[in-house]
């Protein structure tokens, strides 16, 4: 059923899901206590997804100062960053005759293709320099496999080869997981699905990110996630 939810995420087949968009908050303000074993992954607030990149999401400079005002609550950070090779098999320009955001099957799934984007040394791969949390602790490089994608900071989309994060966290005796940044239905979502599936206690900042929205693919995002056990709350949410 999760894999049936994340086809339907890139596909954007969310005939009667249009209400997530509206669902309810489920905790009041202020009722969330973060602890010591608490982390927030800031996931892929890089200058390609910003306003002028090649692949900018809608408003995602607006989550920047959300997010450095609630990084300062957590003791632990985790930053992401795409960082596709030159060719990378996501870009629409590595298919001859295909274009972005059409959907193609590859080996381990549908993807969709994109334009390029954070493409490694570039400076449309950097996390941007508005980005103020000096006390992160680890960047997680994601999507370097040629052939492959990688949405989640957990696992490429084949759904076998890790990236590590998670035994990072484990070892670190981290258990409840905080996901905010680019795109709420893309990056976001598989990681924070795929924290979920991997035992943490999961929560999406939902004002701290923002979404592409292809076809529809925000409110299945929010769907899956739902049905995933992902919480989703606000940034005022946060005690």
């Amino acid at each position: 059923m999760a894999e049936l939810n994340r086809r339907q995420v890139v596909r954007g087949l969310c005939g009667g899901v249009a209400g997530a968009l509206l669902a309810p908050r489920a905790f009041a303000a202020g009722t969330i206590p973060i602890d010591d074993k608490s982390v927030l992954i800031v996931v892929d607030v890089q200058n390609c997804f910003l306003p002028g990149g090649s692949l900018a999401v809608k408003d995602g400079d607006q989550i920047v100062p959300i997010i450095n005002r609630i990084a300062k609550k957590f003791a632990h950070v985790v930053l992401t960053q795409d960082w596709h090779t030159p060719g990378h098999v996501s870009f629409a320009s590595a298919h001859p005759g295909k274009a972005a955001f059409e959907v193609i099957s590859l080996p381990y799934g549908d993807q969709v293709l994109w334009p390029d984007h954070c493409v490694q040394g570039t400076p449309g791969a950097d996390i941007s320099k508005d980005i103020s949390i000096p006390h992160a602790e680890l960047v997680v490089r994601k999507g370097y496999n040629k052939n492959v994608d990688s949405y989640s900071a957990f696992l490429e989309a084949d759904k076998k080869t890790a990236t590590g994060l998670a035994g990072y966290l484990r070892e670190r005796g981290l258990t409840r997981v905080f996901v905010a940044g680019l795109a709420t239905d893309f990056c976001v979502a598989w990681t924070a699905m795929d924290a979920e599936h991997a035992g943490f206690q999961t929560f999406v900042i939902d004002d701290a990110s923002r979404g592409i929205d292809n076809r529809g693919s925000l409110a299945a995002a929010w769907t899956a996630m739902e049905k995933a056990g992902v919480k989703r709350i606000n940034a005022d949410d946060l005690a």
